[in-house]
């Protein structure tokens, strides 16, 4: 239809009228304003989800490294014919303590075996605390996500099982390690955190649950 409408004037006109047509329709500066609008709407709409999103990933993963690492323990002690065991630590340097709500964790051998004072050892020496295994630091005292275990020391025997332990003096039960956030609210309480424990049982297995799940058919139950 154009090129008809063209045809009807001089060549010069109508290619002028239909240069001036075909600019219409560019994007005006409103129509940018509001397309900018709309996706600032829509970033600040989904920024909650994805920070919370990020925040639940690092809760999976702390989660998964320490079920792996008591995985380890356990083999290590069936391998070595020794216990071993996995303790929860305040640093990594030689100012660590046990703590139950510790920045990190570490796996050694030796029933009576403590890593106070000693958790910058090398790995797989020869001498006390005997080192096998050294987590990275997976939250600090200032960081929103937090680790909070029912105590800081488990043993395993060289059947793979918990066993009692000394320095400190732990018996056989049932241990688990919350990991949570210290800002936000868990979803078992209402929030949007995806809190999860690992539960250890005395028979040396360990599992990850959901305390938000409650379904009696749920694996994921706590």
């Amino acid at each position: 239809m154009e090129r008809d409408f063209g045809q009807l004037l001089d060549h010069q006109q109508g290619r002028s009228m239909l240069i001036s047509r075909a600019a219409l329709h560019g994007v005006t500066l409103i129509e940018q304003m509001v397309a900018i609008a709309i996706l600032s709407i829509m970033f600040a709409i989904a920024l909650p989800s994805f920070g919370d999103w990020i925040r639940n990933t690092r809760l999976r993963s702390m989660a998964e490294s320490l079920r792996a690492d008591l995985q380890m323990a356990r083999a290590e002690a069936i391998r070595r014919n020794t216990t071993t065991r996995l303790q929860f630590v305040t640093s990594l340097d030689n100012s660590c303590a046990l703590s139950a709500s510790g920045v990190a964790w570490v796996v050694n051998a030796g029933a009576a075996q403590s890593p106070e004072g000693a958790c910058s050892a090398e790995t797989g020496a020869a001498t006390a605390p005997f080192l096998i295994r050294k987590s990275p630091v997976v939250t600090s005292s200032g960081a929103d996500l937090r680790l909070q275990a029912s105590r800081s020391t488990l043993a395993f025997d060289s059947l793979g099982r918990q066993t009692a332990s000394t320095a400190p003096a732990t018996s056989v039960a049932i241990v688990t390690v919350g990991f949570s956030s210290r800002n936000n609210t868990c979803a078992a309480a209402g929030g949007s955190v995806r809190c999860l424990n690992v539960v250890v049982s005395p028979a040396g297995d360990s599992r990850i649950c959901d305390p938000a799940r409650t379904a009696a058919t749920d694996p994921m139950r706590c």
